[in-house]
């Protein structure tokens, strides 16, 4: 939990936290050897948008319009249930001069509960109305950046409901203000085929639901506006939300190129999103509505003026295919990130011209006005939310589990085969495997071989393979995250050797050496690798899989020993559980200290977010699953820990681990699996024999 701070110190901390990680790891800040997987996933990136052609007609583009947002819905993930009563409860009202702001929570999700601030002007109603989301500021919805633009649209005459995002202001895992939703904490929607940027669109529609129960709400004039990530959720909502009338997206619009060499935060993030679009294919969705597009001149690369001109090339024709060119205005301020005054009164004109009929769109001079101590605009203040309400990885946990219990291991072998088929089929799917074989050189120096091939062009990765010491040719290649030169220092590693094993070892591409400079962010150790890998449709995971299977054909060609265990350490057990499960070769596998399951209702911790997978969950299983998949040859569970990055007991462990005793069982071969309560070297030796 964040320690509770000033909320002005707060606000302005969380806001330059999330500038500067947009801007430390562009290609100006990388050099050498790392840049080699930015580079991949940039040529990716351009490969899988090149045959993109310009639009010639509305049918043209009705047709493209309906498959971008097939696939853009599947990318975000769908909520599984079915919207409860919106049941809201009122918790105070602030009597202000002319202007009321009402205190409301209401239900998005079952259980789930949105916290807002409902800004009612004076006078007689309905009045337009415009849904206002706050971006990267610590304070939420009561922050007073967020406060100003709410204050004075009301002052104007406006409507403004006001929001908390999940995992955001009062809705964070703690009960105090300044909680960040991203990086481990939104990681945990993942498996459960969720993403942060689809549950903010779903919940969005909720509020707009909450609007259209309010007398003074005119439901069919209703905008929406934010900045920075609730730029980023504008531009979802006005291009998903068919009530929504009126979008000005301020500080967020560039294009999805851009991100590739950024870091942002996962609730920007739409995994394979560049497989299928690019944000011009998104903003399309809005057309022909009246779209104001902010942006400032000194802002991060993603959110330029040159990137965002990109997307309003695409944008342009396509307004023009409408013949409403008027609707669509590029507005471009010279300050920095945020949302200043001359951005908010250029959008109270927008919202003037588009929702109330007034003036030409252009700016409108803000009134007055004075924000409120944050504490005084909380729905529930200090320590005073519920202890049971439901977090962001709470929410992720139910449905996770939910997930699970609707597909059980069958309980006969001819029922787990066939599951097994579908599972391996989803696993390879999910994780973007690349099929083939890559080419290998292989070099002899002092009785160690090294190893140099390209998993896939644009790659190159070089490994070592130690001598064999005893009469069976026994070969492990060991897997660590943190480099080769950590797992080949390691206690098992030594003890493999002392046995006479061959060991291999390497940095897997985005690892060790290879991994990119300032790739860290909070409990994220390769954040920024990660999500570039999500942009072009290949989670980290899925990549390093096809590392190792390109590494065994180069070890088949070079004639190495037949017997291979692959071995996988902390969270690099991942690796190994998901390259024996798809991959016949690997005779024996052991994840050693990795965490034992996906579900979890805390933020990851000790993880790597290249290992979780979005959707894994819906259609392959959790980490035993993954086991159950290697089956009947020999997998070994050396310890393992909890989602929270802490040992967990034998008894747990073994629990966790139970569809893959229940698959062993069936097939026969329960001794083929063993679960050890350590991870002590000789005996995880002595199992994978």
């Amino acid at each position: 939990m964040i320690r509770p701070i000033d909320p002005a110190a707060r606000a302005g901390r969380l806001l330059a936290f999330c500038l500067i990680l947009s801007a430390i790891a562009t290609p100006e800040a990388l050099a050498g050897e790392p840049d080699a997987y930015l580079a991949f996933v940039r040529a990716r990136g351009v490969a899988v948008r090149e045959g993109d052609t310009p639009l010639k007609s509305i049918e043209e583009w009705n047709a493209r319009r309906a498959e971008i947002r097939r696939r853009i819905t599947l990318a975000m993930g769908s909520v599984l249930d079915p919207p409860p009563p919106l049941d809201p409860v009122h918790h105070g009202t602030l009597d202000r001069d002319g202007y009321l702001v009402e205190k409301w929570t209401f239900q998005t999700m079952p259980g789930v509960r949105m916290t807002a601030n409902l800004y009612v002007p004076d006078g007689k109603g309905p009045h337009p109305a415009v849904l206002s989301v706050h971006g990267h500021f610590a304070g939420a919805k009561q922050d007073p950046t967020v406060q100003t633009r709410c204050i004075g649209m009301a002052r104007l005459g406006f409507v403004v409901l006001s929001v908390d995002a999940f995992g955001a202001g009062e809705r964070g895992i703690g009960k105090a203000l300044g909680e960040y939703h991203g990086e481990m904490t939104a990681a945990t929607l993942f498996p459960a085929g969720l993403t942060l940027a689809g549950l903010q669109v779903y919940e969005n529609s909720r509020a707009l639901a909450f609007l259209a129960t309010r007398p003074e709400v005119d439901a069919h004039r209703v905008g929406v506006t934010g900045a920075s990530g609730g730029g980023n959720q504008t531009m979802y909502a006005i291009s998903l939300i068919d009530g929504l009338k009126v979008g000005v997206p301020v500080c967020s619009v560039g294009n999805y190129h851009a991100y590739l060499g950024a870091a942002c935060c996962l609730c920007e993030v739409v995994p394979g999103a560049l497989t299928f679009t690019d944000e011009w294919g998104v903003l399309g969705q809005a057309a022909p509505k009246p779209l104001m597009i902010v942006n400032a001149t000194r802002d991060a690369p993603q959110f330029s003026v040159a990137e965002a001109k990109k997307t309003l090339a695409g944008l342009e024709p396509l307004y023009r295919l409408y013949d409403r060119t008027d609707n669509l205005r590029h507005t471009l301020i010279e300050s920095g990130h945020g949302y200043n005054k001359e951005m908010r009164e250029a959008a109270y004109g927008w919202f003037a011209h588009h929702l109330k009929g007034q003036g030409d769109g252009s700016p409108i001079a803000e009134p007055e006005l004075k924000t409120e101590p944050p504490e005084s605009l909380r729905c529930f203040p200090g320590e005073t939310r519920p202890d049971d309400f439901v977090t962001l990885p709470r929410y992720a946990a139910t449905i996770g589990r939910k997930l699970l219990e609707s597909r059980p291991i069958p309980d006969n072998l001819a029922g787990w085969k066939a599951e097994a088929d579908r599972r391996r089929s989803a696993l390879a799917r999910r994780l973007g495997l690349v099929e083939g074989r890559g080419p290998g050189l292989v070099v002899g120096e002092r009785g160690v071989t090294s190893i140099e091939f390209e998993p896939e062009p644009g790659i190159r990765l070089s490994g070592k393979v130690g001598p064999t010491r005893g009469r069976e040719a026994s070969r492990a290649i060991l897997l660590d995250l943190e480099g080769s030169a950590h797992a080949d220092a390691g206690p098992i590693a030594d003890t493999l050797r002392k046995a006479g094993w061959s060991i291999v070892t390497l940095d897997l591409r985005a690892t060790g050496r290879h991994a990119p400079i300032h790739n860290a962010v909070g409990q994220a150790p390769d954040h920024n690798s990660a999500e570039w890998g999500l942009w072009i449709g290949r989670p980290l995971l899925g990549q390093w899989v096809t590392d190792v299977r390109r590494l065994l054909d180069v070890l088949e060609t070079s004639g190495q020993a037949e017997t291979t265990a692959v071995i996988g350490i902390g969270p690099a057990g991942l690796v190994a559980l998901a390259a024996a499960a798809v991959d016949p070769r690997i005779k024996s596998v052991a994840a050693i200290g990795t965490i034992s399951s996906l579900v979890s209702d805390s933020p990851y911790r000790g993880q790597r977010l290249g290992t979780i997978v979005p959707g894994m969950l819906v259609d392959v299983g959790d980490v035993a699953h993954l086991a159950a998949l290697a089956a009947p040859r020999r997998v070994v569970i050396a310890g393992g820990v909890g989602p929270d990055g802490k040992p967990i007991d034998g008894d747990s462990l073994r629990h966790a681990y139970a569809p893959a005793v229940r698959v062993f069982g069936m097939l026969g071969s329960k001794g083929a699996l063993r679960i050890l309560n350590h991870d002590d070297p000789a005996r995880i030796e002595q199992a994978l024999r």
